[in-house]
């Protein structure tokens, strides 16, 4: 029954594929710059790659803002984010799967009341900003030094023409390996805690897990979107809707691969963290949006005057309501199938306050007459609970999500050979020791492995929580999530 849930997610990959590929070889295409069985086949290589290698990153980050513990309720999600796509395009309206996407699991959130980390929901609406920004300022850098190379360097039209074809090519490669990274995350990234498959290993080195294997999964139903109908999408990019000439589609192409790139690779991340350089988030960005911030780019490089600003700030209003709709759509869908169908849209968590968390609550020098209060006590859900929290007037929202984070009653199992499954280079060689130090054993509570971890050295304890601070603290608090999820008892 759970591979039948995939089906919604398979059918976003492949509207994914069709669009998607639209954006990076449209121009080439429509221009008969490139054959499109030459396109289809660049594009459908570098997406399934950049799915598989590196989509874990964004994907990640969504699963911080609302793990989906159901499969019908993945389902539900990703059908709600479909939904809203056709609505709004039914509108004639502008819309985003990435917006979709994060309206459709906030508003999971909100029906089976778990909480929702609204300083990391602003981070990624933030970025639905930031992208099409960025994106335009390295189309007019591009732009200008494409133009002072082409004004400066004679050669022969034809030879032109052919280095024109062969940039095209290696931009919408690496722009389809950039899509993948990022954009699996939109079509996958709500299965992921609840994936069917089960993890693959080959010997002692080759190892192909549950995730990765989803990730091909939606990679493959991009790709098959990509064949079957992005001819005529990109035909229509290509001649109608962009009128980009084949230099310009380089440049906008180029500076759309480069951002989806830069919020979708850790390994690019960790490479500026190396630096001490700040870094961008890893989270799903709306290729869509890239390409419209390159084209702006482009239009504000040759004077802005044929711009559409009345375009500009339709397509900005539905970076608003795309996720508002999505959420309700979702809410309303998910108590339909809860309701009408049967179907178990999520797991309950549940919140415990025994001894154990009350005496590591009072590490954390929670308030005493809070834990008074809260001592014995159990909450069928987090929604409930953060109702009660609510009473206590002085309690701010850093207490209250730590309250929330001792109390998470899930259960972990210990299991050194499921070790096999991290990505090695993440950590370092100090907390893969330690890793490899545990004991077997079952606890109820993440935070139990937390403080195993802390105690056997210091480079799994959390520094001063101050500016300086705040990206190693991030990243020391990833590589935990990646241990717990890992030993999460699983009961889908």
């Amino acid at each position: 029954m759970n591979y039948i849930f995939l089906t919604s997610g398979l059918l976003l990959g492949w509207t994914f594929g069709a669009n998607g590929a639209a954006n990076l070889f449209g121009t080439a295409v429509g221009t008969k710059m490139l054959k499109f069985r030459t396109a289809a086949i660049i594009a459908s290589i570098g997406m399934v790659a950049g799915a598989v290698l590196e989509g874990g990153g964004a994907s990640e980050t969504l699963g911080q803002l609302g793990a989906i513990n159901a499969s019908a309720g993945a389902f539900t999600v990703a059908l709600a984010a479909g939904a809203t796509l056709a609505l709004m395009a039914k509108l004639r309206l502008p819309g985003s799967t990435s917006q979709a996407i994060v309206g459709g699991i906030v508003g999971w959130n909100l029906f089976s009341g778990a909480s929702t980390d609204y300083s990391l929901l602003a981070q990624i609406a933030t970025t639905w900003f930031l992208c099409p920004a960025l994106a335009a300022f390295f189309a007019i850098i591009i732009y200008f030094i494409t133009k002072y190379l082409l004004e400066n360097v004679k050669m022969h039209l034809l030879t032109m023409d052919a280095y024109t074809r062969y940039a095209l090519i290696i931009v919408g490669a690496f722009g389809a390996y950039s899509f993948g990274a990022n954009n699996i995350a939109n079509v996958m990234g709500v299965f992921v805690s609840t994936s069917p498959f089960k993890d693959i290993a080959i010997g002692q080195h080759i190892h192909f897990s549950s995730v990765r294997q989803l990730f091909l999964l939606g990679g493959i139903a991009i790709a098959v979107g990509v064949f079957t109908y992005s001819k005529r999408v990109m035909k229509t990019v290509g001649r109608d809707l962009y009128r980009l000439t084949p230099v310009t589609a380089f440049i906008v192409v180029l500076s759309h691969s480069l951002v989806l790139y830069f919020f979708a690779s850790n390994n690019f991340r960790e490479w500026l963290i190396s630096l001490n350089l700040p870094t961008f988030p890893l989270v799903p960005v709306s290729s869509s949006q890239a390409i419209i911030g390159g084209v702006i780019g482009i239009a504000l490089a040759k004077g802005g005057r044929n711009l559409q600003w009345g375009v500009l700030g339709k397509i900005f209003s539905s970076w608003i309501t795309t996720p508002i709709i999505a959420g309700f759509i979702s809410f309303f869908a998910l108590f339909i199938v809860q309701n009408v169908f049967d179907q178990k849209v999520y797991d309950v968590t549940i919140h415990s306050f025994p001894d154990m968390v009350i005496e590591r609550l009072e590490r954390e020098e929670i308030e005493g007459y809070v834990l008074q209060s809260l001592a014995g006590m159990e909450f069928s859900n987090t929604r409930r609970l953060r109702r009660y929290l609510n009473d206590f007037r002085d309690l701010d929202f850093e207490v209250k999500d730590k309250i929330v984070f001792y109390s998470t009653k899930e259960g972990y199992e210990i299991n050194r050979a499921l070790l096999k499954q991290i990505r090695e280079e993440d950590f370092t060689a100090t907390q893969l020791q330690d890793l490899y130090s545990l004991k077997s054993g079952r606890f109820l509570y993440s935070w139990e492995i937390y403080d195993l971890l802390s105690e056997r050295s210091d480079e799994w304890k959390l520094k001063p929580n101050t500016e300086e601070n705040i990206e190693y603290n991030e990243e020391l608090k990833r590589k935990y999530e990646c241990v717990t999820e890992l030993f999460k008892i699983k009961h889908n």
